[in-house]
């Protein structure tokens, strides 16, 4: 049976994919940073543990825990868990931008750092993160999320060359819309950290927390979160997994425009649908 080790399965596409694999025979461990969303996970059989990105303890007790029920080998790590901290560069404070990093790319790369010996020393094992449409393209209002996505793609593609010839395959998923708990989680972040009264972008911020409070939360395009169920599947189940995944028509229409466009043709683009 193989294992795997899937982050931020509170809900979400975390929760999707640790059900998914689950039904077709993997070993899943689903980390969680809550120990009160264990009960539906645990309910359909699978092992839960606690996982806090923020927390490098936390990281490593997670680790130990899994190898020890697994005898010390691992299959898969999907990297997913993360937030989305809204608001205009200019006012992010440092804080704010570092709980973004520790999160979203401090946490990934050091549980990533921990489970590779495993896998180096068995000959095998996949790598998947769950990155972004914003690893790639970047939007307005969105810095600190997309510095932070951008820093994977960059961390993901160094490590899947420093890892040829050892059997690990590193894979990026780039999804745009799914749905999810992002938005309203990433709503939370923007009220505790930004000030739009006293910002030079409350009219724009004014437009957001319309869109944050509208009752048609969906956005365009969305799409379910078994469509990053099935790319997980590829990239786990493929004798040659994918260097990339893309998920949703934004995803592939922006990845197109990127190849063929300029950059300032682009960035006319991305302002105005950002």
């Amino acid at each position: 049976m193989r294992s795997i080790l899937i982050t931020g399965c509170s809900s979400g596409i975390g929760e999707c994919v640790a059900l998914g694999l689950h039904l077709r025979g993997y070993r899943v461990f689903a980390a969680v940073r809550n120990k009160n969303d264990r009960a539906s996970l645990e309910a359909a059989g699978i092992e839960c543990l606690l996982l806090d990105y923020s927390d490098s303890n936390s990281i490593k007790v997670a680790v130990e825990q899994v190898l020890e029920k697994t005898g010390g080998q691992l299959y898969g790590l999907f990297n997913n868990g993360a937030y989305g901290q809204p608001g205009a560069c200019e006012d992010l404070s440092r804080c704010a931008i570092r709980e973004q990093f520790e999160v979203n790319v401090f946490g990934w790369m050091e549980l990533t750092n921990l489970v590779i010996p495993t896998m180096r020393a068995q000959g095998y094992g996949r790598i998947i993160q769950n990155s972004s449409v914003l690893g790639f393209a970047a939007m307005s209002m969105r810095g600190a999320y997309n510095a932070s996505k951008f820093a994977i793609e960059g961390f993901s593609d160094t490590l899947r060359l420093e890892l040829t010839g050892t059997g690990i395959f590193v894979s990026l998923i780039e999804p745009g819309p799914i749905e999810s708990q992002f938005r309203a989680n990433a709503y939370e972040s923007f009220k505790k950290n930004i000030d739009v009264d006293r910002s030079v972008h409350r009219e724009r911020y004014y437009k957001m927390i319309e869109r944050f409070e509208a009752t048609r939360s969906l956005q365009p395009f969305t799409l379910p979160p078994n469509a990053v169920l099935n790319r997980v599947v590829h990239a786990l189940e493929s004798n040659r997994p994918k260097i990339r995944y893309p998920v949703t028509f934004p995803t592939y229409l922006f990845g197109w425009l990127k190849r063929i466009m300029s950059h300032r043709m682009l960035d006319w683009i991305l302002y105005r649908v950002g």
